[in-house]
């Protein structure tokens, strides 16, 4: 079995879980903390990827990374089927599970202590980092681990922006899928029980921190 399938798996699945973490959260606080107009149409169109079929997905990536869009044609970043354009594939489809957990857990933090910390000279700032997010934390980390078992069986919006190219954009879900082609099913199984194997223990684990938090009796 080659290995580059999984350690490339890896590494997408690590560039996906920084872009879900830092636009997951600062999607979460202001959905949280404000209302504003265009804000029901703004959290339906972050949970379209969990509903929409993935080459949907893949389609208006390609349509955003691809010849003649703003980031090619002003910007010059060209990034279709590479790598790269897998890690963003992969984490807009984990992005909804992390905005939608940790949105919960920042709404549900005891407004009372972060008015007290107020009362004690904290800016907003302070109290977003020392109150407001340590007391969400389980639920962010609970969305963060749901974004990277989603991101790190990625396949059909992948195979769009970033094809199946050996050794160079063949993740894990793409490696299965072409075992699978080729009859060699005993390199498939062994694909398939990693892969397994990694979401159990992320699931798992978040059901842990459900029940940590009281959620699941």
């Amino acid at each position: 079995m080659s290995w580059h399938p999984f350690i490339l798996s890896l590494q997408v699945t690590v560039v996906a879980t920084v872009l879900i973490l830092v636009v997951g959260i600062g999607l979460a606080i202001v959905l949280a903390r404000s209302r504003f107009p265009g804000q029901l149409v703004l959290e339906t169109l972050l949970n379209l990827p969990l509903v929409l079929p993935p080459s949907v997905v893949g389609y208006y990536l390609l349509l955003i990374l691809g010849r003649g869009s703003p980031l090619v044609e002003l910007l010059g970043i060209r990034i279709l089927f590479t790598w790269q354009a897998a890690a963003i594939a992969s984490a807009v489809v984990g992005l909804p599970l992390m905005v939608e957990s940790a949105r919960a857990a920042i709404a549900n933090v005891n407004p009372e202590l972060e008015s007290a910390a107020r009362t004690l000279g904290s800016s907003e700032a302070e109290v977003l980092w020392r109150v407001t997010l340590p007391l969400a934390r389980q639920g962010i980390l609970a969305g963060l681990l749901l974004g990277i078992a989603r991101a790190l069986g990625e396949f059909g919006a992948t195979l769009m922006v970033a094809g199946n190219i050996p050794g160079r954009t063949q993740t894990l879900p793409l490696a299965i899928y072409d075992a699978v082609q080729n009859q060699q099913y005993a390199l498939a199984n062994l694909m398939v029980l990693v892969m397994t194997t990694l979401a159990f223990v992320l699931v798992w684990w978040v059901r842990r921190l459900e029940r940590s938090k009281g959620l699941l009796r």
